[in-house]
């Protein structure tokens, strides 16, 4: 795991990928971003195929985000990851199918922890339910956790502190970090990852996509000097 938690530039807003996905992607490729994604929906097959191969030859970790509750909706978001040679599938509900197609096309899955369901999505359930659901499935044999922290309907900040502190394996907090105050929070539970989407889109870290991502980077470094945690 990394040191600090790494941002994922989602090409998304609203839960779905943006029409012009690939002209940002080329456009802030030289950005700080190691990290980027997308969702299933609405792009065709063959432009996600196209896209995600420029992330890949500038050396990006790529990561499909599906947000579906079927087994077979599942799955045919892990082929469409496969399809592409994505690093990460994250989302989908839990199911051994998924998970075992997933480890035999080397594919990192990241599936919802708690009850989701809509879209944009929501999570709920008690706390320990969602902790112990993703106990289980890093015991299953799941790389890690993709956890809906700012779309839960209980207390946030308490799912998300309980989450990383309790389930050994990567957690992504993803959804809904949308301000400055939502992140330097995210710099305190130090989840693995998290991600960003529509809040780039709706300029919530400032103007253009390339300036918010640096912006998004250099505040995390400032919390960590600040916090003492950066070397």
């Amino acid at each position: 795991m990394s040191n600090k938690p790494e941002l994922v530039v989602m090409l998304t807003h609203h839960d779905l990928t943006v029409e012009n996905a690939a002209e940002l992607f080329e456009q802030c490729r030289l950005s700080k971003a190691r990290c980027w994604g997308m969702k299933e929906h609405p792009l065709p097959f063959g432009k996600m195929h196209k896209l995600y191969a420029r992330m890949k030859e500038a050396g990006k970790t790529t990561f499909l985000e599906v947000v579906a509750y079927t087994e077979d909706e599942g799955l045919k978001g892990a082929k469409m990851a496969a399809g592409c040679q994505c690093d990460v599938l994250m989302g989908t509900c839990y199911h051994d199918s998924i998970l075992s197609f997933c480890q035999e096309h080397d594919i990192r899955y990241m599936p919802f922890a708690g009850r989701v369901e809509g879209r944009p999505s929501v999570l709920s359930g008690s706390i320990d339910e969602i902790v112990a659901e993703a106990q289980d499935y890093v015991r299953r044999g799941v790389y890690g956790i993709d956890l809906l922290g700012y779309r839960y309907t209980g207390d946030i900040l308490r799912l998300n502190r309980e989450i990383v502190s309790r389930v050994e394996a990567p957690v992504c907090l993803a959804g809904s970090i949308n301000s400055y105050e939502r992140l330097k929070e995210v710099c305190d539970v130090r989840p693995w990852a998290f991600t960003i989407g529509s809040a780039f889109f709706e300029h919530k870290f400032g103007e253009g996509l390339c300036q918010q991502i640096n912006n998004v980077f250099d505040y995390i470094n400032y919390e960590e000097r600040r916090s003492g945690r950066l070397l």
